[in-house]
């Protein structure tokens, strides 16, 4: 009945909405409303690329019609709406937001895109094309149609390049190998542009600094062929100045590692060289041995564009530096006949040494609690001369769980010490072997305490080795060799001893303290890219702990005197962007971990269990209550979510992001997902018979099977976000649609208006979930 309903609420409105928008009484006399343009292309010949060709044409018709939703044009009503002697308010304010100026048939020129359409088909090499336009009109609207006839195209016979004796003709010679000019290619004019700026690149990499593009001619001749076919010549300018087709050395290097830019250069006498690069600074600032692998050009060296741009790159990526200049300056090129020279000035303007920042906080995290926080950091760039960077940072926080169903009324208080030190370079390796940026060792000390009221004190330590690096622009790495976490469960409480009693395996994952291993990362991120469109985003990582202490564990599998955890653990997190008009998109994301205890652990450690639900995850239910599979720990009289986890996690979203108003933005969203178990539990017959039950009814339901798909939770939401340069405060109300801890047969709800008082779930963040 409510489904009915609700269908039949929808179509009114749609059909009231369509009435209401209506925009033909509006449409002034004489005039008709443009209402878009087709494109009729006929080819004389296959050829390649054919719908690349027809998409091209379509990207130059003009202008663009006005926006339609659903058969119905609001901006454009809300336009006319806005104009009459009393609009109102809500006309003026949604005119201002959203509406649209009328695009009459009076304001296309199809002469104009017929001209345009004709220039761009030349340039692609179907010469003699022919264009025509037709109106197809009714009394308050109009379209055009175009029809374009496209010839055979002109395809490349020969390819050429007419040279003398100049050397630069040899080097050039050597770029065109890898040219994407083709015999059979047809002409194609943007081609021969884009040749033009690669072999200027690849020149200014081999000593040409004033060489130019411009200088490069392409030149077509079709008259030794009848068939559409023709030979194409590429040569140098006549006459050009003899600097720009000669090859330039560096003579010279000097480096200010402690440049202002208020001042002129240092002049002081104080120069350290170092295989061959002047360092000059009035007292030692930045060590010269320490700076100079980040410099990969050289003394006696040909002027190489590219390695300018990475050695700035990688002196910008030390985190020392405000400023990074690298000046390249010509010597006297009048009395030179093959090669010149250039001197080099590296100019760096240093960030402050120290700094201090105080920060109030407002902490959102995936279990739920929230609440405020301060934190304190000390900054010492430059700590020993080398670029290494000091960061000390202390933190306090209350928290209380807002929205944690389980945990409901729960409060801690969190506080700890964190000690980072940044060393700008691959310890104890070189880094030249990274020409793409600068290689980082991060040596971190760190300690924490929780004290979690109604339940325990949880204190901990961690410390890791490791290295993170740039391969390039996409590719992001971090691989930590050494990393050691001890954690000291204390003061805990009889109600939170009651649910340990009860779950033997949830015991297990607490009494196991010490955890060391290895991990890697490994992202792949075009998000980077600002003009793609399509962007993905990749990251996978690896957990492995245990294996180097079990060479040196004894019998009793422990190293001082403390039980030692052992498991493989992976996950990756894919995510796929289509993004459109005015900050508009459609975000998917998979999630797939598994964790996989073995040796000295019968399971997980409790920190490295996955959950489900909640703001970053299945925002349709409350943090941690979903799964494993179709368990639910409220079933049996008791409410404890550490029952709630699992060693296998997959999640699917899909979520649709818009602008509102200003720096408001909404969302509809899906999200799936759930946690499983995937190993036995071993039942001791010591057990107490509520326990074992409790066991056994936890593998029948959490393990994961054939039937996982049913076992997903499944949701729907709205969502509305406070985006401020990129600080982001999100409030999402979502519904089930499918619950799976309720029997099999009850399980799929209509969202929003199905299951009561627990159908619709409110969530507050910080930061985008994905």
């Amino acid at each position: 009945m409510a489904a009915k309903t609700y269908r039949t609420i929808l179509t009114l409105l749609i059909l009231v909405g369509i009435y209401s928008c209506s925009v033909g009484k509006y449409i002034p006399e004489g005039e008709a409303l443009y209402t878009g343009s087709k494109i009729d292309v006929a080819f004389d010949k296959e050829v390649k690329n054919q719908k690349k060709v027809t998409q091209e044409l379509r990207t130059i018709v003009a202008p663009e019609p006005n926006s339609q939703f659903l058969g119905i044009r609001p901006g454009l009503y809300f336009h006319y709406k806005a104009q009459k002697k009393r609009p109102g308010f809500i006309n003026r304010w949604l005119n201002k937001k959203i509406g649209e100026e009328p695009v009459y048939l009076s304001d296309v020129n199809p002469q104009r895109v017929k001209q345009l359409m004709l220039n761009r088909l030349d340039n692609r090499g179907f010469f003699y094309s022919q264009v025509s336009s037709e109106i197809d009109s009714t009394q308050k609207h109009a379209a055009i149609k175009y029809n374009l006839t496209l010839p055979k195209p002109y395809t490349l016979e020969k390819f050429e390049l007419e040279k003398d004796s100049l050397p630069i003709y040899a080097e050039i010679e050597k770029a065109l190998e890898e040219t994407k000019i083709k015999l059979g290619d047809r002409f194609d004019l943007e081609l021969m542009k884009f040749e033009r700026e690669r072999i200027d690149h690849e020149l200014k990499q081999r000593g040409y600094y004033n060489f130019n593009p411009d200088f490069l001619i392409f030149e077509a001749d079709t008259n030794r062929y009848d068939n559409k076919r023709y030979d194409l010549f590429l040569r140098l300018k006549r006459n050009l100045p003899k600097k720009t087709v000669i090859p330039y050395t560096i003579d010279s290097i000097s480096v200010y590692p402690n440049f202002s830019i208020d001042t002129e250069k240092e002049v002081d006498t104080n120069t350290t060289v170092v295989n061959g690069i002047n360092f000059i600074q009035e007292k030692e600032f930045f060590k010269p041995k320490k700076m100079e692998p980040y410099i990969l050009f050289g003394v006696d060296q040909k002027y190489n564009s590219e390695t300018a741009r990475l050695t700035s790159n990688r002196l910008s990526a030390l985190g020392n530096y405000k400023y990074v200049n690298i000046r390249f300056n010509e010597r006297d090129t009048s009395k030179v006949d093959s090669t010149a020279s250039l001197y080099a000035d590296i100019l760096l303007s240093p960030l402050t040494k120290r700094s201090v920042r105080a920060q109030l906080q407002a902490v959102t995290k995936s279990n739920g609690f929230a609440g405020p926080g301060i934190s304190l950091t000390y900054n010492n760039r430059n700590l020993f001369k080398g670029g290494e960077t000091l960061s000390i940072t202390g933190n306090f926080a209350y928290e209380t769980q807002l929205s944690g169903g389980k945990g409901t009324g729960l409060s801690s208080i969190a506080g700890g010490l964190k000690t980072d030190l940044i060393i700008p370079r691959l310890v104890p390796f070189s880094p030249e072997q990274f020409k793409y940026a600068v290689p980082k060792t991060k040596i971190s000390l760190g300690t924490d305490f929780l004290k979690r009221t109604k339940l325990y004190t949880l204190n901990s330590f961690n410390a890791t080795f490791g290295y993170t690096w740039n391969a390039n622009r996409f590719v992001y790495h971090e691989l930590n060799p050494i990393s050691i976490n001890y954690v000291n469960l204390s003061n805990t409480t009889e109600e939170f001893t009651a649910i340990l009693d009860k779950n033997p395996f949830l015991k297990q994952s607490f009494d196991q303290q010490f955890i060391a291993g290895f991990n890697y990362t490994f992202t792949y991120n075009e998000l980077v890219d600002v003009n793609n469109n399509h962007p993905f985003f990749v990251s996978t990582s690896l957990d492995i702990a245990g294996n180097t202490l079990n060479l040196i564990g004894g019998s009793d599998k422990t190293v001082f005197g403390l039980e030692y955890a052992q498991y493989a653990k992976a996950d990756i997190d894919f995510r796929y962007y289509i993004k459109w008009g005015k900050e508009q998109s459609l975000v998917s994301r998979l999630y797939a971990g598994w964790g996989i205890p073995y040796g000295n652990s019968s399971t997980l450690p409790f920190v490295k269990q996955f959950f489900s639900g909640g703001p970053y995850s299945v925002r349709a239910f409350q943090i941690r209550s979903l799964g494993p599979g179709t368990f639910s720990s409220t079933e049996n009289g008791t409410s404890s979510f550490f029952d709630q986890s699992g060693n296998l996690r997959l999640e699917g979203n899909l979520e649709y992001r818009f602008p509102i108003w200003s720096y408001l933005k909404g969302a509809i969203f899906a999200d799936a997902g759930n946690v499983w178990l995937t190993n036995d539990i071993e039942i001791s017959e010591d057990e107490p018979e509520a326990s074992r039950e409790f066991n056994e009814e936890l593998l029948a339901k959490g393990k994961f099977g054939s039937d996982w798909a049913k076992e997903l939770g499944i949701g729907l939401g709205l969502g509305l976000r406070v985006d401020i340069q990129s600080f982001v405060l999100r409030f999402d109300f979502a519904s089930p649609l499918q619950v799976p801890y309720l029997p099999e047969g009850d399980r799929i709800r209509i969202p929003f208006f199905d299951g009561g008082s627990n159908n619709i779930l409110f969530n507050f963040a910080i930061g985008y979930p994905f």
